[in-house]
C-alpha cells in the first residue's frame, strides 16, 4: 500500500519521520492482519515487522481495533487512487469505466491481501466495511450520472445501477485478480468484457 497516511486517525504525525513511521506500522498491519486475521494478530506482531519500538505504536493507536479500522480506511483510499489514475478528463462514459475495472484489477492483482482485509472488517468494524463499499459505491453512481448527463449513458442510472456495476467489478477482482489461473483473459480482456455487457447487455436482440 503506497498511500502517505491512512485517514480517520486519531494521532496524525506532525514531522516527517513520524509519517514514515506511521506508514511502516500500516504497512506492517496489512501483512499482520492478511497473514494471521484480526483476532490472532497482535500489535508486537505489527511493531516487530515494522521494525519500530512498541510504544511507537501507542503515539499513533490506541489498540489493534484501531489500526485495523485506519487499515480499511487507508486501502479504501487506496482502491480510489488507484481508480482516479488511471482516468483523465478526455474520457467518455464507457471508457472510465473500462479504465477504472482494469485499474482495479491491476490493483487488486499486486494488493491481494486487501480482499481479505476488507471481508474481515465486516465482523471485526462494520461501520468501516460498510463506508468502504459505501464510498466506491457513489463514486461510481457519480460517474453514471455524468455519463447520463453526456448523452452515452440513459438518463435516471442511481445507485441500484451502481452498485450493480460495483458487484460486478469485486467479483471480476476476486476471480480474476485474486483466484488467477493460468491461461485467464488479461486484464484488459476482461474489462473489455465488462465494458461491452454495460455497452450492450445480455439479451439477444431476436434477430
Amino acid at each position: 500500500m503506497k498511500a502517505e497516511q491512512g485517514p480517520d486517525l486519531a494521532k496524525a504525525p506532525r514531522t516527517e519521520r513520524g509519517r514514515k513511521t506511521l506508514r511502516k506500522l500500516l504497512d506492517a498491519a496489512t501483512r499482520e492482519f492478511a497473514d494471521h486475521g484480526f483476532h490472532d494478530a497482535s500489535i508486537s506482531g505489527i511493531t516487530r515487522r515494522a521494525g519500530v519500538a512498541l510504544g511507537s505504536f501507542y503515539t499513533y493507536f490506541d489498540s489493534k481495533d484501531a489500526i485495523f479500522r485506519a487499515l480499511v480506511s487507508d486501502m479504501s483510499e487506496d482502491v480510489g487512487r488507484a481508480a482516479r489514475q488511471a482516468l483523465s478528463p478526455s474520457m467518455g462514459a464507457l471508457e472510465i469505466e473500462h479504465a477504472a475495472l482494469h485499474a482495479f484489477l491491476s490493483f487488486a492483482s499486486e494488493n491481494k491481501e486487501i480482499y481479505r482485509i476488507i471481508d474481515e472488517a465486516e465482523f471485526v468494524d462494520p461501520d468501516s466495511y460498510r463506508a468502504h463499499y459505501e464510498t466506491i459505491g457513489t463514486r461510481i453512481e457519480e460517474r453514471l450520472k455524468a455519463g447520463g448527463d453526456s448523452g452515452e449513458f440513459i438518463s435516471g442510472l442511481g445507485a441500484p445501477e451502481a452498485w450493480a456495476v460495483m458487484g460486478m467489478n469485486v467479483f471480476l477482482g476476486l476471480r480474476y485478480a485474486i483466484w488467477s489461473r493460468e491461461g485467464d483473459p488479461a486484464f484488459e480482456e476482461i474489462a473489455r468484457r465488462a465494458n461491452d455487457l454495460l455497452a450492450h447487455g445480455i439479451a439477444s436482440s431476436g434477430d
